[in-house]
């Protein structure tokens, strides 16, 4: 009985939120990290778009006007992580902020020796634990117009989202009944281990240094290049790769070849 509910409410939101197939189109089509996708995953990227834009605030700061565009912008690439997931992924928080650039953040922080003082950071992006997630618009439209391998801040950041799940952000988020925490932690700690290793021995890495920060940056730039560099992911760690594919439930290098 729930799931027919359940059912009936999602066909009245799909209904009466129904997005324009040429709006639609005119996004997808401009976003080279949607183009791979079959009509199948289209649809279905659709319409996981429309639900979670019903159930979203995408809002503006500083006067930002958010447009219909952007707003399929952020939430068609924040869907596609969660394309074999399903909606129910976002739950626990309802809000996006969206910066026309870059924003300012100002956190105390203690040195090493006891110092304490506050750092100012400008940030592309930043999610809070059952909070809003926040985004620059500047660097949203660079980087889902034109593909950067690597970098995309609305993957890292609904990444986050999706850690958050089982807690803080610690590059653990929930798995699926086949996968097992030993496997993940054993493939994502030797992977991560190694990142730090080449980055103290000023070896280069392929993968943005950033992802040596903590864990959870960890799992939120391999998802970066999983979703635009794939085959970057690969060639630094194939087991790293195949431990996101089946969490994902995606196989994104087939998407590129």
């Amino acid at each position: 009985m729930i799931k027919f509910i359940n059912n009936l409410l999602t066909r009245r939101i799909l209904k009466k939120h129904a997005i324009a197939f040429s709006e639609w189109n005119d996004v997808i089509s401009k976003i080279p990290m949607l183009s791979g996708l079959s009509s199948v995953e289209k649809a279905r990227l659709r319409k996981l778009t429309t639900l979670f834009l019903s159930k979203k605030h995408i809002v503006g700061a500083h006067d930002l006007n958010i447009t219909q565009t952007m707003r399929l912008t952020i939430a068609s690439q924040a869907c596609l992580q969660i394309l074999n997931l399903g909606i129910d992924s976002f739950n626990g928080w309802v809000e996006i902020i969206v910066y026309p650039g870059a924003f300012k953040v100002s956190r105390t922080v203690t040195s090493e020796d006891g110092l304490v003082h506050q750092k100012i950071n400008h940030l592309s992006g930043e999610a809070w634990d059952k909070g809003p997630l926040i985004l620059s618009w500047e660097d949203v439209s660079s980087e889902s117009y034109l593909l950067h391998s690597g970098q995309n801040v609305v993957i890292h950041e609904f990444a986050h989202k999706l850690d958050m799940l089982n807690g803080r952000a610690n590059g653990m988020p929930p798995l699926h009944p086949n996968m097992t925490i030993e496997d993940w932690s054993e493939t994502l700690s030797k992977a991560y281990e190694l990142l730090n290793k080449k980055l103290d021995n000023f070896q280069h890495s392929s993968i943005n240094p950033y992802a040596s920060t903590n864990p959870g940056e960890f799992f939120a730039v391999i998802s970066e290049y999983f979703f635009t560099a794939p085959h970057i992911l690969f060639e630094f760690c194939p087991d790293v790769y195949e431990q996101l594919k089946q969490y994902y439930r995606q196989n994104t290098l087939q998407r590129y070849n």
